[in-house]
């Protein structure tokens, strides 16, 4: 079973007993957090959906250690300016290692991809066909109709005024 968590603004695809390095969190190595923002599960062929997040769902966690990770060397340079700049950058993360997820609530996917076809008014079709012409075009059919400011009018408001 696999999960898709929101965890500190990230998005991660995460399975029981998977270690992962987030952005730091708040708390001590060893305590246990959970994760409510899950945005879908699979379990095989059963995949749950959420739009956006699944109410009910958790998933658990257990903060293993906190740490840094790699240094990243951030180097700026102005070619014949005598400028040079050089810092480096450790982001600070924290290891957690999943412990459970729990689906309580949720659609099935199946049933959220169906969806009924949009009748179309006469009105939709009308400003459907005046959107493939051209501004030009527009002014033109304007000018026919006898309409008043449609030199200065944008394509939209010409639309607006012609259906």
């Amino acid at each position: 079973m696999y999960a898709i968590v929101e965890i500190a603004g990230q998005q991660f695809k995460v399975a029981k007993d998977q270690k992962v390095f987030v952005n730091r969190l708040a708390g001590e190595e060893g305590d246990s957090v959970s994760f409510d923002k899950v945005l879908l599960t699979g379990d095989g062929d059963n995949i749950t959906l959420g739009a956006p997040a699944i109410e009910g769902a958790l998933v658990g966690a257990k903060i293993s250690r906190h740490l840094q990770g790699d240094k990243v060397i951030v180097f700026k340079k102005k070619r014949r300016k005598g400028y040079k700049k050089k810092n480096g950058h450790r982001q600070a993360l924290t290891e957690i290692v999943i412990e459970s997820i729990d689906v309580k609530g949720g659609k099935k996917a199946s049933s959220a991809k169906k969806e009924e076809p949009k009748k179309e008014t006469k009105a939709d079709k009308k400003s459907e066909d005046l959107s493939q012409y051209t501004v030009a075009e527009l002014k033109e059919m304007a000018k026919e109709k006898g309409l008043e400011g449609y030199s200065s009018m944008k394509k939209a408001e010409l639309i607006e005024a012609l259906s």
